[in-house]
């Protein structure tokens, strides 16, 4: 597949439309591929300068998608018009709802076993016809060969056609690398999305997405943990954004 999007701050980011991404995913999820997604926003982006194993894994992903308005509107000013944020929490509640009306399995991988708990039956309630064929809460802590080899028998004995990976970044994205080859089902890292659609964090108010401030309310919302990657990753994006588009090159 010929990716269509551009580089920023030397990270690839495809610059697909809602339709096209939910329809990648799903060809892919029913052919049984093992594809993994990335989800971008500025905190991914401005990770690939500063991780050479993460910069690989997000240039090497089968679609990485804009997920912050900042990575969208970079895409805009080199060439991609009118180009939309594809984020973590409404591609899972997207596919999810076409996933019900097809009768197709989906599986979550990540999370809190409170989270889980709470998420399954509000997605069941959202989407009657949605087949959840397994969830899995792992430790934090690294897996051993023998507890990875489990989970993965269990995703592809599952039949699930998309694996749903909340693990954080850049941990959820090594993960998906990590496992292209061995489960048989396109993955998907989503983030905070498990919680936001628990209810579990409370996501920004429609307004504050539409004019990109969702990251000033997850910053409102947990200020000591968050306070320092939003201060410096923000502004080294700023910083490399004025260069790229002042330089007409990606480092």
């Amino acid at each position: 597949m010929d990716r269509k999007g551009a580089k920023i701050l030397g990270a690839f980011i495809d610059a697909p439309d809602w339709k096209t991404a939910l329809e990648r995913v799903s060809g892919w999820a029913a052919r049984s591929e093992s594809r993994y997604v990335c989800i971008c926003n500025v905190h991914s982006v401005v990770t690939t300068g500063q991780d050479a194993e993460f910069s690989r894994v997000v240039s090497e992903a089968d679609m990485a998608t804009p997920d912050g308005a900042p990575v969208a509107w970079m895409l805009r000013k080199l060439g991609f018009a009118g180009q939309q944020r594809i984020n973590g929490p409404d591609l899972m509640w997207k596919y999810c709802e076409q996933a019900s009306k097809r009768g197709e399995s989906i599986f979550l991988y990540g999370g809190s076993d409170e989270t889980l708990a709470i998420l399954q039956p509000k997605l069941l309630a959202a989407f009657p016809g949605l087949k959840i064929a397994g969830a899995i809460s792992p430790p934090f802590r690294a897996l051993s060969a023998e507890e990875d080899a489990a989970d993965v028998a269990r995703m592809n004995a599952s039949g699930a056609g998309t694996v749903w990976v909340s693990l954080g970044c850049p941990k959820q994205e090594k993960w998906m690398a990590a496992h292209r080859g061995t489960i048989n089902a396109v993955m998907i890292g989503v983030g905070a999305a498990f919680d936001y659609h628990a209810g579990t964090i409370v996501r920004a108010p429609l307004w504050m997405q539409r004019y990109g401030l969702e990251w000033f309310h997850r910053l409102c919302s947990e200020p000591g943990r968050l306070w320092k990657r939003y201060l410096v990753t923000n502004t080294l994006f700023v910083l490399g954004a004025i260069k790229q588009l002042a330089f007409g090159r990606a480092r």
